[in-house]
């Protein structure tokens, strides 16, 4: 698989756009609170660091992808809160990501193209937290080049 654009079941997809509409609110009333206050404020103090911290693996996976898919769509908006969001989800350990959720992540971050400068900072992260082998290697490069092999 050349472009890690894997076909994935339309029930697997539509069921991570129910779980992601679950947290939208949440998320987003979050972000927009976050950026009008101290961008210099730690993680748990703001409203995104609230509402990670209220989330079991699950919502926090779902979370994940959503703010992936919010920063990926409009990265050319002001996504700091969300892009800091991302990063400290991607910092988590053993939140469960599955070969699926993975998968959806990197084509999300494959259609955003490479003006999304940080579009692979959260699915290498799950990526990393798969048994080996279970989706093939992915080899990123420069400039926000990846692709999967096997």
């Amino acid at each position: 698989m050349r472009s890690g654009r894997a076909r994935l079941d339309r029930a697997v997809v539509q069921g991570f756009y129910d779980r992601m509409r679950a947290v939208a609110p949440a998320a987003y009333g979050a972000i927009e609170r976050d950026r009008a206050g101290d961008p210099g404020r730690p993680f748990a103090d703001t409203a995104c660091g609230r509402l990670a911290g209220s989330l079991d693996p699950a919502g926090l996976r779902a979370l994940g992808m959503w703010a992936h898919h919010w920063c990926m769509r409009f990265y050319d908006d002001d996504t700091r809160p969300g892009l800091r969001l991302v990063r400290e989800i991607a910092g988590r350990r053993g939140l469960g990501w599955t070969v699926d959720e993975v998968r959806w992540m990197l084509g999300e971050s494959h259609a955003a193209g490479p003006a999304a400068a940080h579009r692979l900072t959260l699915p290498l992260a799950a990526v990393a937290e798969l048994p080996d082998g279970a989706l093939g290697e992915v080899v990123a490069g420069g400039a926000g080049w990846w692709r999967l092999v096997g």
